[in-house]
């Protein structure tokens, strides 16, 4: 009996010179911050029948003719610019535009729709919002509804994910935005 009250009273101790350390708590939750640069812009340097004003944080680069590309490689993220002559095609060319932006309902949790007028310029257009985890969140057209049309989309180089996007989301929609409010036609 006496064995097992020694064997006893050491595991105790054993508990307690154990239990002395300091208390482990599990670490608080944190959150990723993206942090972009300022945005400052420029006009775009291009050879086509329009001009408007970019980030100077984007890479422009010519596809063909005036299809080309704005890549941001700290976000991971591309800007595509088509332009099409109209010649008779304006309904074929808004139809193709707009069942462009609504392929993207089955992921998109909605789709805002924003015309676009210009008068002065002679800029008509409609901005797309897709919401939810759709490829391209930001899509839109530009024309002035006579001789020129540019659609245009935004695509990040990841696996949609609206949440984890959101701030690089959100830093490229204001520069769609200055984009389509600085374009304009040379023709004009």
């Amino acid at each position: 009996m006496k064995r097992t009250s020694i064997l006893f009273l050491v595991f105790i101790s054993l508990i307690f010179v154990s239990s002395c350390k300091e208390e482990t708590l599990p670490k608080p939750q944190g959150f990723l911050r993206l942090e972009y640069p300022l945005p400052q812009y420029e006009d775009a340097n291009i050879d086509c029948p329009f001009t408007f004003g970019k980030n100077v944080y984007s890479v422009t680069k010519n596809k063909k003719d005036c299809d080309f590309v704005l890549e941001y490689p700290h976000m991971k993220a591309t800007v595509f610019l088509s332009y099409k002559p109209v010649n008779n095609n304006m309904k074929e060319l808004l139809t193709d535009a707009q069942a462009f932006t609504y392929r993207h309902v089955v992921k998109a949790a909605n789709i805002i729709e924003q015309p676009y007028v210009n008068p002065d310029k002679k800029v008509y257009g409609m901005y797309y919002e897709v919401g939810g985890d759709a490829a391209s969140g930001t899509q839109f057209y530009l024309t002035d509804s006579i001789r020129n049309f540019v659609l245009g989309s935004v695509y990040f180089n990841v696996k949609p994910n609206a949440d984890s996007l959101l701030p690089a989301s959100h830093y490229l929609k204001n520069d769609i935005r200055l984009l389509i409010e600085s374009f304009e036609w040379k023709s004009y």
